[in-house]
Protein backbone atom coordinates (compact mmCIF):
# COMPACT_ATOMS: atom_id res chain seq x y z
CA UNK A 1 0.00 0.00 0.00
CA UNK A 2 1.00 3.61 -0.49
CA UNK A 3 2.88 5.18 2.39
CA UNK A 4 0.83 8.28 3.18
CA UNK A 5 3.74 9.76 5.14
CA UNK A 6 5.49 10.77 1.92
CA UNK A 7 5.71 14.52 1.23
CA UNK A 8 2.61 16.08 -0.26
CA UNK A 9 4.56 17.22 -3.32
CA UNK A 10 5.62 13.67 -4.18
CA UNK A 11 2.07 12.41 -3.61
CA UNK A 12 0.74 14.98 -6.09
CA UNK A 13 3.36 13.98 -8.67
CA UNK A 14 2.45 10.28 -8.27
CA UNK A 15 -1.23 11.14 -8.74
CA UNK A 16 -0.38 13.17 -11.86
CA UNK A 17 1.51 10.26 -13.41
CA UNK A 18 -1.32 7.82 -12.69
CA UNK A 19 -3.90 10.30 -14.00
CA UNK A 20 -1.89 10.72 -17.22
CA UNK A 21 -2.11 7.02 -18.08
CA UNK A 22 -5.74 6.61 -16.95
CA UNK A 23 -6.96 9.85 -18.53
CA UNK A 24 -5.33 9.15 -21.90
CA UNK A 25 -6.95 5.70 -22.01
CA UNK A 26 -10.43 6.99 -21.10
CA UNK A 27 -10.11 9.84 -23.61
CA UNK A 28 -9.90 7.32 -26.50
CA UNK A 29 -11.83 4.41 -24.93
CA UNK A 30 -14.91 3.23 -26.90
CA UNK A 31 -18.12 4.77 -25.68
CA UNK A 32 -16.49 7.29 -23.38
CA UNK A 33 -14.69 8.93 -26.30
CA UNK A 34 -17.98 9.71 -28.03
CA UNK A 35 -18.91 13.33 -28.59
CA UNK A 36 -22.23 12.52 -26.87
CA UNK A 37 -20.43 12.06 -23.52
CA UNK A 38 -19.88 15.37 -21.67
CA UNK A 39 -16.27 16.32 -21.08
CA UNK A 40 -16.98 16.86 -17.37
CA UNK A 41 -18.14 13.25 -17.01
CA UNK A 42 -14.99 11.90 -18.67
CA UNK A 43 -12.84 14.07 -16.43
CA UNK A 44 -14.73 12.91 -13.34
CA UNK A 45 -14.30 9.23 -14.29
CA UNK A 46 -10.59 9.70 -14.97
CA UNK A 47 -10.10 11.38 -11.58
CA UNK A 48 -12.16 8.71 -9.80
CA UNK A 49 -10.20 5.83 -11.34
CA UNK A 50 -6.90 7.58 -10.64
CA UNK A 51 -7.78 8.09 -6.98
CA UNK A 52 -8.90 4.45 -6.69
CA UNK A 53 -5.62 3.20 -8.19
CA UNK A 54 -3.40 5.57 -6.21
CA UNK A 55 -2.99 3.29 -3.12
CA UNK A 56 -2.27 0.27 -5.36
CA UNK A 57 0.05 1.79 -7.95
CA UNK A 58 1.61 4.50 -5.80
CA UNK A 59 4.28 2.29 -4.15
CA UNK A 60 5.69 1.44 -7.60
CA UNK A 61 6.25 5.14 -8.29
CA UNK A 62 7.62 6.35 -4.96
CA UNK A 63 11.22 5.57 -5.85
CA UNK A 64 10.94 7.37 -9.19
CA UNK A 65 9.70 10.70 -7.83
CA UNK A 66 12.13 11.04 -4.92
CA UNK A 67 14.38 13.66 -6.54
CA UNK A 68 12.52 14.46 -9.72
CA UNK A 69 13.17 17.52 -11.86
CA UNK A 70 10.76 19.44 -14.04
CA UNK A 71 12.29 18.04 -17.24
CA UNK A 72 12.02 14.44 -16.00
CA UNK A 73 8.46 15.05 -14.83
CA UNK A 74 7.49 16.35 -18.28
CA UNK A 75 9.02 13.28 -19.95
CA UNK A 76 7.25 11.03 -17.47
CA UNK A 77 3.87 12.61 -18.14
CA UNK A 78 4.34 12.36 -21.91
CA UNK A 79 5.44 8.71 -21.58
CA UNK A 80 2.42 7.85 -19.42
CA UNK A 81 0.07 9.64 -21.82
CA UNK A 82 1.47 7.61 -24.71
CA UNK A 83 1.11 4.32 -22.80
CA UNK A 84 -2.49 5.03 -21.80
CA UNK A 85 -3.39 6.21 -25.29
CA UNK A 86 -2.15 2.92 -26.77
CA UNK A 87 -4.53 0.95 -24.54
CA UNK A 88 -7.50 3.11 -25.52
CA UNK A 89 -6.46 3.11 -29.19
CA UNK A 90 -6.34 -0.71 -29.34
CA UNK A 91 -10.00 -0.93 -28.30
CA UNK A 92 -11.18 2.12 -30.24
CA UNK A 93 -9.59 1.11 -33.53
CA UNK A 94 -11.80 -1.99 -33.58
CA UNK A 95 -14.86 0.25 -33.56
CA UNK A 96 -13.43 2.63 -36.16
CA UNK A 97 -12.82 -0.18 -38.62
CA UNK A 98 -16.19 -1.74 -37.77
CA UNK A 99 -17.94 1.55 -38.59
CA UNK A 100 -16.00 1.75 -41.86
CA UNK A 101 -17.00 -1.79 -42.83
CA UNK A 102 -20.58 -1.14 -41.67
CA UNK A 103 -20.82 1.69 -44.19
CA UNK A 104 -19.51 -0.70 -46.86
CA UNK A 105 -22.21 -3.20 -45.85
CA UNK A 106 -24.84 -0.45 -46.12
CA UNK A 107 -23.58 0.46 -49.61
CA UNK A 108 -23.70 -3.17 -50.72
CA UNK A 109 -27.35 -3.39 -49.59
CA UNK A 110 -28.41 -0.08 -51.14
CA UNK A 111 -28.94 1.62 -47.75
CA UNK A 112 -26.36 4.39 -48.10
CA UNK A 113 -28.42 6.82 -50.16
CA UNK A 114 -29.55 9.09 -47.32
CA UNK A 115 -27.07 9.33 -44.43
CA UNK A 116 -28.46 10.02 -40.98
CA UNK A 117 -27.05 11.41 -37.76
CA UNK A 118 -24.41 9.22 -36.16
CA UNK A 119 -25.16 8.03 -32.63
CA UNK A 120 -21.52 7.93 -31.55
CA UNK A 121 -19.88 10.65 -33.67
CA UNK A 122 -20.84 14.02 -35.10
CA UNK A 123 -20.40 13.04 -38.75
CA UNK A 124 -23.25 11.77 -40.98
CA UNK A 125 -23.59 8.00 -41.15
CA UNK A 126 -26.02 5.50 -42.61
CA UNK A 127 -28.68 4.10 -40.30
CA UNK A 128 -27.46 0.55 -40.85
CA UNK A 129 -23.95 1.54 -39.78
CA UNK A 130 -25.49 3.18 -36.71
CA UNK A 131 -27.27 -0.06 -35.86
CA UNK A 132 -24.12 -2.16 -36.17
CA UNK A 133 -21.95 0.33 -34.24
CA UNK A 134 -24.36 0.80 -31.34
CA UNK A 135 -24.96 -2.96 -31.09
CA UNK A 136 -21.22 -3.61 -30.87
CA UNK A 137 -20.87 -0.87 -28.24
CA UNK A 138 -23.70 -2.33 -26.15
CA UNK A 139 -21.99 -5.74 -26.24
CA UNK A 140 -18.71 -4.06 -25.26
CA UNK A 141 -20.23 -2.75 -22.03
CA UNK A 142 -22.69 -5.61 -21.40
CA UNK A 143 -19.89 -8.19 -21.42
CA UNK A 144 -17.74 -6.00 -19.11
CA UNK A 145 -14.99 -5.62 -21.67
CA UNK A 146 -14.53 -2.05 -20.46
CA UNK A 147 -13.63 -3.45 -17.04
CA UNK A 148 -11.30 -5.91 -18.74
CA UNK A 149 -9.59 -2.98 -20.46
CA UNK A 150 -9.21 -1.09 -17.18
CA UNK A 151 -7.93 -4.23 -15.45
CA UNK A 152 -5.36 -4.63 -18.21
CA UNK A 153 -4.42 -0.97 -17.81
CA UNK A 154 -3.80 -1.56 -14.12
CA UNK A 155 -1.75 -4.69 -14.83
CA UNK A 156 0.26 -2.74 -17.40
CA UNK A 157 2.35 -1.27 -14.62
CA UNK A 158 3.97 -4.70 -14.25
CA UNK A 159 4.67 -5.10 -17.98
CA UNK A 160 5.24 -1.43 -18.82
CA UNK A 161 6.35 0.23 -15.58
CA UNK A 162 6.32 3.99 -15.36
CA UNK A 163 9.51 5.49 -16.71
CA UNK A 164 10.86 8.82 -17.87
CA UNK A 165 11.88 7.51 -21.29
CA UNK A 166 9.53 7.97 -24.25
CA UNK A 167 9.38 4.89 -26.51
CA UNK A 168 7.51 5.91 -29.69
CA UNK A 169 8.85 2.93 -31.63
CA UNK A 170 7.14 0.42 -29.33
CA UNK A 171 3.92 2.45 -29.50
CA UNK A 172 4.00 2.48 -33.31
CA UNK A 173 4.56 -1.29 -33.41
CA UNK A 174 1.52 -1.84 -31.18
CA UNK A 175 -0.57 0.56 -33.29
CA UNK A 176 0.38 -1.17 -36.56
CA UNK A 177 -0.36 -4.60 -35.08
CA UNK A 178 -3.76 -3.37 -33.87
CA UNK A 179 -4.62 -1.86 -37.27
CA UNK A 180 -3.64 -5.07 -39.06
CA UNK A 181 -5.70 -7.22 -36.72
CA UNK A 182 -8.77 -4.98 -36.84
CA UNK A 183 -8.69 -4.71 -40.63
CA UNK A 184 -8.70 -8.49 -40.98
CA UNK A 185 -11.48 -8.80 -38.40
CA UNK A 186 -13.68 -6.23 -40.12
CA UNK A 187 -12.93 -7.73 -43.53
CA UNK A 188 -14.13 -11.12 -42.28
CA UNK A 189 -17.33 -9.48 -41.01
CA UNK A 190 -18.06 -7.65 -44.27
CA UNK A 191 -16.92 -10.46 -46.60
CA UNK A 192 -20.40 -12.05 -47.10
CA UNK A 193 -21.90 -8.69 -48.05
CA UNK A 194 -19.02 -7.81 -50.38
CA UNK A 195 -19.51 -11.15 -52.11
CA UNK A 196 -23.26 -10.54 -52.18
CA UNK A 197 -22.95 -7.16 -53.89
CA UNK A 198 -20.48 -8.57 -56.46
CA UNK A 199 -22.85 -11.39 -57.40
CA UNK A 200 -25.92 -9.14 -57.43
CA UNK A 201 -24.30 -6.48 -59.60
CA UNK A 202 -22.91 -9.10 -61.97
CA UNK A 203 -26.36 -10.71 -62.33
CA UNK A 204 -28.06 -7.33 -62.72
CA UNK A 205 -25.57 -6.21 -65.37
CA UNK A 206 -26.03 -9.48 -67.24
CA UNK A 207 -29.83 -9.12 -67.22
CA UNK A 208 -29.51 -5.52 -68.34
CA UNK A 209 -27.45 -6.62 -71.34
CA UNK A 210 -30.07 -9.21 -72.25
CA UNK A 211 -32.97 -6.77 -71.92
CA UNK A 212 -31.57 -3.26 -72.59
CA UNK A 213 -35.03 -1.74 -73.00
CA UNK A 214 -35.99 -2.45 -69.37
CA UNK A 215 -34.50 -0.32 -66.51
CA UNK A 216 -33.21 -3.34 -64.65
CA UNK A 217 -31.24 -1.40 -62.04
CA UNK A 218 -34.34 0.49 -60.84
CA UNK A 219 -36.50 -2.61 -60.83
CA UNK A 220 -33.93 -4.74 -59.02
CA UNK A 221 -33.26 -2.27 -56.18
CA UNK A 222 -36.08 -3.48 -53.88
CA UNK A 223 -34.96 -7.09 -54.40
CA UNK A 224 -31.33 -6.15 -53.66
CA UNK A 225 -32.39 -4.45 -50.42
CA UNK A 226 -34.61 -7.39 -49.45
CA UNK A 227 -31.82 -9.89 -50.10
CA UNK A 228 -29.38 -7.79 -48.08
CA UNK A 229 -31.81 -7.58 -45.17
CA UNK A 230 -32.29 -11.35 -45.19
CA UNK A 231 -28.52 -11.85 -45.22
CA UNK A 232 -28.15 -9.34 -42.38
CA UNK A 233 -30.89 -11.09 -40.38
CA UNK A 234 -29.08 -14.41 -40.69
CA UNK A 235 -25.55 -13.14 -40.04
CA UNK A 236 -26.02 -10.27 -37.58
CA UNK A 237 -25.68 -12.36 -34.35
CA UNK A 238 -22.62 -14.16 -35.74
CA UNK A 239 -21.05 -10.86 -36.79
CA UNK A 240 -21.37 -9.40 -33.31
CA UNK A 241 -20.19 -12.63 -31.67
CA UNK A 242 -17.11 -12.76 -33.88
CA UNK A 243 -16.36 -9.08 -33.32
CA UNK A 244 -16.67 -9.28 -29.53
CA UNK A 245 -14.54 -12.44 -29.41
CA UNK A 246 -11.73 -10.86 -31.43
CA UNK A 247 -11.86 -7.67 -29.38
CA UNK A 248 -11.78 -9.57 -26.06
CA UNK A 249 -8.87 -11.70 -27.24
CA UNK A 250 -6.87 -8.64 -28.30
CA UNK A 251 -7.57 -6.83 -25.00
CA UNK A 252 -6.49 -9.91 -23.07
CA UNK A 253 -3.21 -10.01 -24.95
CA UNK A 254 -2.55 -6.33 -24.29
CA UNK A 255 -0.12 -4.05 -26.14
Amino acid sequence: MLDMSVPAGQLVIIAMLIFSRIGACLMIMPGLASVRIPMQLRLFLAIAFSVAMLPLIGPRLQGLVADITLARLTLGIVSELLTGAIFGFIAQVFFWTLQFMANIIAMSMGYSGQPGVSILESRPESQLANLIAISALVIFFATNMHLLLLRGLMASYEVLPASFVIQPQAALIDAVDALSETFLTSLHIAAPFVLYTILVNFATGLINKLTPSIPVYFISLPFVIFGGLVLLFLLFPEMLHFFSGELAAWINEGP
